[in-house]
């Protein structure tokens, strides 16, 4: 569930997985005692992204080509994925404190550049750092700690959206985005706080990746079946094709083909749809980087082309999942704000 694993010839900002392995991590028990202090979400610099604030959710990934303001009709709720690695030896306990410059850095130069960004041109970006739970809490044997490290993460995560809502969202209409970590925080938001309240008429659409969420995990909000439709949520997990046809056996998790917005399984769409991907330098985009197939619940992806490609040999495309599909997500979040207000 890692987003950081740094590849020097390939990949720097995607980073692969499993530095869990004969890294830092917990070695006792989850101790709420010795857990960091709750961040105060009055305060601009416990935001990773924050439109009162110039930070790397601004970048363009087009800089040549300027897009259309985004404005300020939407905003963008983002939880940003594991960047609590075991890297350092200060990364030894079950959850990181909001107020680490060391893991604030590696989010903002990872996931803030690489993946926020999707949707600057669609709304304003708001993405609260939270006591992210350790990546030991996904591979470890303690799975009660574990539990306990992620419900402390969430209830961050919960506590930063509340005091959005009060304090910035003024009736907006908003787009929920995570991955990987921040997709799981995002799913119990939505069945908490969002489904089946007022707030459910405000959602554009919610995307929920790199993450299994179960076709009966909300009650009410459905996947979207189009890439117009609205009040709905999207999710994917990419493996490498074959792998992923040997290995997918969760026909009951949601999976939506992030090339053509469709739940529908054994629909191929080419590489021919994918409008770019970004991946080793933020503004350099690679178009028609891989293809996209739902297959019992994971997305099919054959091996992506691009300069490096060769030493990418991971089966598991977990860090690509958002960035392989990158302008693709990025024109379907604004789609779907279109329609949304096409729709009121």
């Amino acid at each position: 569930m890692s987003f950081l694993f740094r590849l020097p010839w390939i990949l720097p900002a995607l980073a692969v997985l499993l530095q869990a392995c004969g890294a830092a991590h917990p070695r006792a028990a989850f101790d709420p005692k010795i857990a960091p202090p709750p961040p105060n979400y009055a305060d601009l610099s416990v935001w990773a992204a924050h439109p009162l604030k110039s930070d790397a959710a601004d970048r363009s990934p087009n800089p040549r080509m300027p897009e259309p303001p985004a404005g300020d009709r939407v905003d963008v709720f983002f939880l940003y994925p594991t960047t609590y690695t075991g890297a350092r030896r200060a990364e030894r306990y079950w959850n990181a404190a909001a107020d680490d410059p060391a893991v604030n850095r590696k989010t903002d130069s990872t996931t803030i550049l690489y993946q926020a960004t999707i949707f600057n041109n669609t709304g304003r970006v708001f993405a609260p750092r939270y006591r992210q739970a350790h990546l030991h809490s996904f591979y470890g044997k303690d799975k009660t700690s574990a539990a306990q490290a992620l419900d402390l993460a969430y209830a961050d995560v919960r506590t930063a959206f509340l005091f959005y809502l009060e304090h910035w969202n003024e009736g907006r209409p908003f787009i929920l985005a995570g991955h990987s970590q921040g997709a799981r925080h995002g799913m119990y938001l939505i069945r908490e706080l969002i489904e089946n309240t007022p707030l459910e008429k405000q959602l554009v659409a919610a995307y929920l990746v790199g993450w299994p969420v179960a076709d009966t995990f909300f009650r009410k909000i459905t996947p979207c079946k189009t890439p117009q439709e609205t009040g709905c949520f999207c999710s994917w997990r990419t493996f490498e094709r074959a792998f992923g046809q040997r290995h997918a056996f969760q026909p009951d998790i949601v999976c939506t083909n992030p090339l053509i917005w469709t739940t529908q399984e054994n629909v191929y769409a080419p590489k021919t749809m994918n409008r770019g991907a970004i991946l080793r330098k933020f503004g350099v985009s690679y178009p028609q980087v891989c293809d996209a197939e739902v297959y019992r619940g994971i997305l099919l992806c054959s091996k992506p082309k691009f300069p490096g490609s060769f030493f990418f040999r991971r089966k598991n495309y977990h860090v690509g999942d958002l960035n392989l599909y990158y302008f693709n997500v990025r024109e379907n979040a604004r789609e779907r704000a279109e329609a949304f207000f096409k729709t009121e």
